[in-house]
């Protein structure tokens, strides 16, 4: 995620109406009138990335009007369209009131209590917190793109999220495991232990 505006075709993503919750949930599905389902992808890939992420995710959980309902499990991928050593990554859904610009402004403060930098694009990086779905939200402004451009491109985007939903969970009108399996293994992920 980056303050920068983001190009490239967008995906419409239609959660599933019955998301089930299968690892690290702290709340049912059900959420309060006036909150918002919201997916966010988790990356890093300097320093130690996986306690990175898993501080990233406290600290997410801690922040006010947000609840973190399901997160999946951490794979490790090699760089897509950058550079450096492997990525970490992971996919978590939270509830939340705030606004989608609001929710921008607090990932990238946690982003940056981690030593994010933007150097250039795709630079390697500590801290990556990108804004994947906001509900059925469509945004395309100077500092936010929702549903995320590139998401259905990206396995790991697609397996963390197949991990935390339905199947049935659809992007630009096909199943994510379509969009999976398109990518065949060019992708290839390593799912790390719990």
């Amino acid at each position: 995620m980056s303050a920068e505006r983001t190009t490239g075709s967008r995906p419409v993503a239609t959660p599933s109406t019955g998301t089930r919750t299968r690892s690290v949930a702290s709340v049912p599905d059900e959420h309060p009138v006036g909150h918002i389902q919201a997916w966010i992808g988790l990356g890093a890939n300097l320093g130690n990335p996986l306690v990175t992420l898993q501080m990233a995710l406290r600290e997410l959980a801690q922040a006010g009007d947000v609840i973190v309902q399901a997160t999946s499990p951490f794979y490790r991928t090699a760089p897509v369209d950058s550079s450096g050593p492997d990525y970490v990554n992971a996919v978590t859904r939270i509830v939340t009131s705030l606004a989608p610009h609001v929710l921008l402004a607090l990932l990238q403060r946690i982003e940056q209590q981690h030593g994010r930098q933007r150097p250039y694009q795709n630079a390697p990086r500590t801290l990556d917190l990108d804004l994947l779905l906001y509900g059925k939200l469509r945004i395309d402004d100077d500092t936010l793109v929702v549903p995320h451009p590139r998401m259905h491109l990206r396995a790991f985007v697609l397996r963390p999220l197949l991990d935390i939903e339905e199947t049935d969970m659809m992007i630009e009108g096909q199943p994510l495991q379509q969009w999976l399996a398109r990518l065949g293994d060019t992708q290839p992920l390593q799912k790390l232990p719990a």
